[in-house]
């Protein structure tokens, strides 16, 4: 057995009109496997299906909401949130999650990729101070500046006594979904997310999925654009959020950061440590190159490569 390398559709979903097209072009690139992202329009959904039904392709896995709500013709994986305050957005969740782990099914795909909500700022998100000291103080957060650890301290206070309700609300609809994926023999993958204000702490991964209940089908989802921002911001350290979270861990998005910031990039071409990142891979872990629409056909093979040296270099493949 060796990880499953496959290829995510947000490179390539918004310039197909035809599902099986989409389907060719990934697999000439040499992929066995890929993701359903996001960004999946429900035209392109019976082209999917009939290449899956004709062997050439297998799904890895889906990330919610896929195929896209009724009326929905870009990615929205935020559309809504298991966090929100309303009932009826949270019950909107529910009902498209569920339909998430349908198409999961259907396709034979191994983890419904999920994203738990956000906490809602009314006038001040904190992370925009910190934003600005970096701006001003490049690298603070690598360098121990103590007056940036100190405003960092009191954004993340501020966001863990905002979060509480939102926090509990998506927990409430985490468990209320999870009998529905167990029926239908799926796993849900929680990922980490980039943003400040979403949920949840990174921090609080592992008790989050310690408190699932027995045998429930969930575990860790890792990004390591989102984790490499964070570690910019000084929230996290990417090796311990591995680390911490290695025991229920069941995949990746695999993609590089630029020195601007800007995530989704090709593997190498930016500051993640891939290196590192291999040493937490499983032969049962699904590894998705999640990379961005710009990236040229050159790069994406370019990054396969880079990808596949790593596991041969852990004796994977």
């Amino acid at each position: 057995m060796k990880p499953t390398l496959a290829l995510s559709t947000a490179w390539c979903s918004h310039r197909h009109t035809d599902g099986f097209a989409m389907v060719e072009e990934m697999a000439a690139l040499g992929f066995t496997h890929i993701e359903l992202s996001h960004g999946i329009r429900i035209t392109l959904v019976p082209g999917i299906l009939k290449a899956v039904e004709e062997g050439l392709i297998q799904i890895s896995s889906v990330h919610n909401f896929c195929p896209l709500p009724a009326g929905v013709t870009q990615a929205a994986p935020n559309l809504y949130e298991p966090s929100a305050v309303d009932s009826t957005e949270r019950e909107q969740w529910y009902l498209q999650t569920k339909r998430t782990i349908d198409f999961g099914a259907q396709v034979k795909a191994r983890v419904v990729v999920c994203h738990l909500g956000s906490t809602f700022f009314l006038w001040f998100n904190p992370v925009r101070r910190l934003q600005a000291y970096l701006q001003a103080n490049p690298g603070a957060a690598r360098k121990g500046d103590k007056k940036y650890d100190a405003l960092l301290q009191k954004a993340v206070a501020k966001l863990r006594r905002r979060m509480g309700r939102s926090w509990q609300n998506t927990r409430d609809s985490v468990n209320k979904v999870l009998g529905y994926a167990a029926e239908k023999k799926i796993m849900l993958g929680f990922e980490n997310r980039e943003k400040f204000e979403e949920l949840p702490v990174d921090a609080d991964f592992p008790e989050f999925l310690a408190g699932l209940p027995a045998g429930a089908p969930a575990g860790y989802w890792h990004d390591t654009g989102h984790a490499e921002i964070k570690q910019d911001l000084g929230l996290l350290d990417q090796r311990k959020q591995l680390t911490d979270n290695a025991g229920r861990l069941l995949g990746f998005h695999l993609h590089d950061v630029n020195a601007a910031g800007s995530d989704h990039q090709p593997i190498g071409s930016g500051r993640v440590d891939f290196a590192m990142i291999s040493e937490f891979w499983r032969p049962y872990h699904l590894l998705i190159l999640e990379l961005g629409p710009r990236t040229t056909a050159d790069d994406l093979r370019l990054s396969k490569e880079r990808l596949e040296e790593l596991m041969r270099q852990r004796g994977l493949i």
